[in-house]
C-alpha cells in the first residue's frame, strides 16, 4: 500500500491572530493586520509600518517565562504555534509511535536578526562581558526544531531549512518525504520568522523592495493592483502536524487534509528578481501536480506567493497561466499577504494553513485592497471578499530570493 501524508494539527501566530482560528476568521473577513510599527521606534525610517503580531506573550505550557526571554521572538512564535498544533492533533496522547518515529523539520529565513542587532548594542555600550551566554542559541535558526524535539521528546529527524521565503514550504515538503519513505510516522513542521527590526526594515528599504504607502498602511499590501509598490514585512509562525495516514486513522485522529503533491525548482535567473516569464515557478507547480497524480483541472484554488511587487505579481500570473492553460481562468487565486504582509520564511506555514482550511470548509480567503486590477494580472484573484466554492484541491506557492520555488497541494480527505 502506498503511503499518504495527513495533516492532523495546525497552529498559528500571525498579524491576524494569536491562534489558527483567529487568523483564519480574520482572513475570511478581509481584515488587514498591517499597522504602524510598535515593537521599536521606527520614526527614523522611511517605512514605519508592518504586519506585527500584537499583544503576544508565550503560554507557560508552550514556553516558560524563565526560558522564553533567552530566545529571539521567532523562536517564541515557533514554540507557541507548535504548542497549539500539538494539542490540536493529540498525537502525543496516542502513544502509538516510538520517539524515533517522530521528528521535526522547520523553516526559518533570517533567524534572530533583532537579537543580533540588540546584542551588538550591548557589546558596544556595555562591553564584551555583558554579552549573554544564551546569545548564540537564542538566535540560530535551527533552534525551533531543536527546542521542539527537546520539549516533546522527539528523537527522529531534527533540522531546519533556510531557503528565504520558500523556507516553510520546503520544510513541509521535506517532512512529507520523511513520512513517505517510512522513516517517520509523525512530523512537526512549518516555519517561523520575526525580522521586524531597524536592520530588517532598512535592509529591504535599501533594496527598494517595500511599499512606501505610509499614509495608509492597511492598504499598502495590494497584490495584483495597479497601485502596488512593494511588499509589506510581516511576522509570525505557521505549524502543521503531519502523520502517516494509516497511523492517523488507526488512532482516530481528526484529519484536516491530505498533502497529495509537492514540487521544487529554481529560476536560475537573478538573486532577487523572479524570472519575468514565470518559467521556474511554472515548473514547480507542474512538478507538484505530477507528484499528486492529479490533472490541472482538479485544482480549484491557488494561494499565490503574491507579494505585491510590480515584477513578482506579473511573473506569477504568467506562471499560473503557463501551468494551467485554459483552466487558469476558472481558478480562484488569492494572496493572503494582502492581509498578513509577507512573513518571509514563515509565509509557507501560514499560507498552507489557509489552503488547508479552504479545502476543509470550501471557502476561499480574499485578496484585499484590489481596487484597480492590473491588466497584466488577468486572473480571478478573489477580490476583497471571501468566496464559497467547492475546493477539493488547493495549491500553495512560496518563492524566495535566489530563485528558489516551492509548491504544495492540499487535498480533501
Amino acid at each position: 500500500m502506498s503511503r499518504k501524508v495527513a495533516v492532523t494539527g495546525i497552529g498559528a501566530i500571525s498579524p491576524l491572530g494569536l491562534n489558527a482560528n483567529q487568523t483564519w476568521e480574520n482572513a475570511l473577513k478581509g481584515t488587514s493586520g498591517i499597522k504602524n510599527i510598535e515593537i521599536f521606534d521606527a520614526s527614523k525610517l522611511s517605512v514605519n509600518f508592518a504586519g506585527e503580531v500584537k499583544n503576544f506573550s508565550c503560554n507557560e505550557e508552550a514556553f516558560s517565562s524563565r526560558e522564553a526571554p533567552r530566545f529571539d521572538r521567532f523562536i517564541q512564535f515557533a514554540m507557541e504555534a507548535t504548542h497549539e498544533a500539538v494539542r490540536d492533533s493529540g498525537f502525543l496522547d496516542s502513544k502509538n509511535y516510538s520517539p524515533q518515529e517522530a521528528g521535526t523539520i522547520f523553516g526559518v529565513g533570517l533567524g534572530g536578526l533583532p537579537r543580533i542587532e540588540e546584542t551588538k548594542e550591548v557589546y558596544i555600550n556595555r562591553g564584551p562581558r555583558r554579552v549573554s551566554p544564551f546569545f548564540i542559541p537564542g538566535v540560530i535558526p535551527n533552534m525551533p526544531p531543536g527546542l521542539i524535539s527537546l520539549k516533546y521528546g522527539l528523537s527522529g529527524v531534527n533540522y531546519h531549512i533556510s531557503s528565504a521565503c520558500a523556507s516553510a514550504g520546503h520544510a513541509i515538503s521535506a517532512s512529507c518525504r520523511e513520512i513517505l519513505s517510512g522513516r517517520q510516522k509523525v512530523m512537526i513542521t512549518g516555519g517561523s520568522e520575526s525580522a521586524i527590526c531597524p536592520l530588517g526594515i532598512q535592509g529591504f528599504i535599501s533594496m527598494k523592495a517595500l511599499s512606501t504607502r505610509t499614509d495608509s498602511p492597511e492598504e499598502a499590501s495590494r497584490p495584483f493592483d495597479t497601485g502596488r509598490d512593494g511588499f509589506v514585512m510581516g511576522e509570525g509562525a505557521g505549524v502543521l502536524i503531519l502523520e502517516d495516514l494509516e497511523h492517523a486513522k488507526k488512532r482516530g485522529a481528526n484529519i484536516y487534509a491530505i498533502i497529495s503533491g509537492h514540487g521544487a525548482s529554481s529560476d536560475a535567473h537573478h538573486i532577487t528578481a523572479p524570472h519575468p516569464d514565470g518559467i521556474g515557478a511554472s515548473s514547480c507547480m507542474k512538478q507538484a501536480i505530477k507528484d499528486s497524480s492529479l490533472n490541472e483541472n482538479d485544482i480549484s484554488y491557488v494561494n499565490a506567493h503574491g507579494t505585491s511587487t510590480p515584477l513578482g505579481d506579473i511573473a506569477e500570473t504568467k506562471a499560473i497561466k503557463k501551468t494551467f492553460g485554459d483552466h487558469a481562468k476558472d481558478l480562484n487565486v488569492s494572496s493572503t499577504k494582502s492581509m498578513t504582509g509577507h512573513l518571509l520564511g514563515a509565509a509557507g506555514g501560514i499560507e498552507s494553513i489557509f489552503c488547508i482550511k479552504a479545502v476543509q470548509e470550501n471557502i476561499i480567503p480574499p485578496t484585499i485592497n484590489l481596487i484597480d486590477q492590473d491588466p497584466a494580472c488577468d486572473l480571478n484573484y478573489t477580490a476583497n471578499q471571501a468566496v464559497e466554492k467547492k475546493v477539493n484541491h488547493a495549491l500553495n506557492n512560496s518563492f524566495g530570493f535566489g530563485g528558489t520555488n516551492s509548491s504544495i497541494i492540499f487535498s480533501k480527505f
